[in-house]
Order: C-alpha cells, then structure tokens, then sequence
C-alpha cells in the first residue's frame, strides 16, 4: 500500500491550519472541534458557506447537465494531479456497455483481484474519475474499476443499478467473479453499491467478496434521528436544498423505501458480503445511516464494521486525506480488503 505518498500528494490540493476555540457566535456548522486534528481548522467555515447553494428542480435535464458538467470537470481535474503523485494511471474503456474509468497503481496487488468503485455525488453529480476512487486504489493496491454511471435525472434508480449489475456479469463472464472483487462507493456511490449488490444477489449473480462504505447515502428519505439532531452541524449540505432534489430526481418517492434505492430496508438474512462502514460520525447528516445499515446486517447474522470519528464530516477520509483521521480510517480499509479479499 502507498499510504505514506497520500500526504506528499495531496498537499497540492488542500492546505492545513491550526484549530481554534469554536466561537459562539458562529453557526454550529462553522465551529472546527477542539477534539480533532489540526489539519481541519479552516474546513468547517470554508465548506459550510455553499450548504445552503440552490440545485435545479428534480426534472431539470439541461440544468443538471450544466451543473454537474462543471463540477465534473473540477472532480476529475482533482483526481489526475492526485494520481500524478501517487504514481497511478488512468484507462477509459466499457465492461458490459458501460463506460469505466481503470484507475491502476504503479504496482497493482494483480490483475486477478480488483476493487470496483461507484462514486458519489448525490446521484446526480460526479464522475469516474474521481478522487475517491484514486484513493481506494492507493489504499489498497488493487487496480480500480470507476463505473461511469447514467445520473439522475437522465436515468433513475433501476437504470443505475443496473448497470452496476452489467457490469459485474461481464467480469464474470471474462474469468472476473464476485470472489475476486471488492466493491466500494462514498456517500450516494455506497448506497448505490449496497442497493446494486442486493439486486445482483436477487438476481443470482455472485456478490463481491466484500464492500467498503465511506460516508453511504443508505436512506434517500430523511428518515432517521441524526437528520434533526445533526442538521446545524453538518457543513456540507442540507436536505432541504441539496439532497431532497436530488432524491426525487434519483427515485420517485414510491420508490425510495425500495431496497435497491435505500439499502437499510434490505433483507439481509438471505446474505451479505463482509461490509466495513467509515463515516465522520458526530458532525455528519448520514450517522444514522450509519448506524441503521449496520444494525440491519448485524441483527441479520453479517459481517460488519461499522467505524466512525471523533468530529469528523461527510467523506472526510477524502477530504483531507493527509489528516491523522484520514490516515486511520485509510489503513482500516486496506485492512479490511487484506483480511476477505487478499487472503483468500
């Protein structure tokens, strides 16, 4: 694993400060923790200032399109200054009809084990080459498929997992299967990795050998305590604004309690992969997500991690990848993939 290169290379991307006193004046979403590291001093006050930006209505095709073409651009331009220093390449190519970004480290573990990667983006931005990905390769070591999915409001749910789906039979038939894979997904890419394992399973198909969650967007509905307890504290985004429009348009509100959509409502008894949960825990909408995924597979007889941190917020494991948080939570996952996947 290259995790010692992480830092060298983000540091381009992101600078570190000191924390300070929180200030009562602030909001709470502003106010940096005492209790964490330094490194995250500036971010609460910086990111919370677009928590609050407008998204187009549900419908909107061209302004999705002009919203996520930007951003989109920004994300894979993130990603290819991050790959530069951490010595990974990148290869566009199709499995199954759908387009992929490879994401392959200097010395991959081999070609007979792999991670697939579905990322994030509220299901309605994001691309493939992402820097998340990048770095669940770098954790890991494995060669990373990044599924280029069709986001909402192109296409909906059913579309979307189905092409995680196509995906995986494709490896299959090409020698590739479950047991030789582990999938991972951030925030809405983790509930699309959950809901798409669920279908691939009730679909017969064989199912990964294990899954890595980071920050999972596992109940599109808003159900759930941390919603309201954590609601002025999570410096990302609100419900409201961001997240309730990118729900509708992912899934019609009939749909959203569908496991594929929202995982927690999922059958686990009739089996799951080993899942490891990371989250940021006391400052993130999604805690009880978290919580509510993994008490599913648990109660359901699966194996299950759930790991959570000290005042961190939403995929924090990417946002400031050179932090001591970050770096703990990076080796869980390549722990994690070593023990049902490596080893095997």
């Amino acid at each position: 694993m290259k995790l010692h290169l992480i830092a060298t290379a983000f540091s381009v991307l992101a600078a570190s400060g000191s924390v300070g006193a929180a200030q009562d004046s602030q909001p709470l979403w502003a106010q940096a923790p005492t209790t964490i590291s330094p490194d995250w001093s500036a971010f609460f006050a910086e990111k919370g200032k677009n928590r609050d930006q407008t998204v187009p209505a549900p419908d909107d095709v061209d302004g999705w399109t002009t919203v996520r073409t930007a951003a989109g651009a920004q994300n894979a331009a993130a990603a290819e200054v991050l790959a530069a220093g951490l010595g990974i390449t990148f290869r566009d190519t199709e499995i199954g009809g759908v387009p992929v970004v490879e994401i392959i480290p200097a010395d991959p573990v081999g070609d007979d084990r792999i991670g697939v990667y579905t990322h994030g983006g509220a299901y309605v931005l994001g691309v493939a080459k992402t820097p998340q990905a990048v770095l669940f390769a770098a954790a890991t070591g494995l060669k990373v498929i990044s599924i280029e999915y069709t986001l909402a409001p192109h296409a909906q749910w059913d579309q979307a997992t189905g092409e995680v789906v196509s995906v995986f039979a494709a490896l299959a038939e090409a020698g590739v299967g479950g047991r030789d894979i582990v999938l991972a997904g951030d925030s809405a890419g983790g509930g699309l990795a959950a809901g798409s394992v669920l279908r691939m399973r009730d679909e017969g198909l064989e199912m990964p050998a294990a899954l890595v969650l980071w920050s999972p967007w596992a109940d599109v509905t808003e159900t759930g305590d941390t919603y309201r307890t954590l609601r002025d504290a999570e410096a990302n985004y609100t419900y409201r604004a961001v997240l309730g429009p990118s729900a509708i348009a992912y899934a019609d509100e009939a749909d959203q309690r569908n496991p594929y959509v929202s995982p927690v409502y999922g059958d686990f008894a009739a089996g799951f992969p080993p899942t490891l949960i990371q989250g940021g825990g006391t400052r993130e909408l999604f805690v009880s997500d978290f919580i509510r995924l993994y008490q599913a597979l648990d109660q359901s007889g699966r194996t299950v991690k759930l790991d959570l941190y000290e005042g961190m917020p939403h995929v924090f494991i990417a946002q400031r990848p050179a932090s001591p948080e970050a770096k703990a939570a990076f080796a869980k996952t390549g722990a994690w993939v070593d023990q049902h996947l490596l080893r095997k």
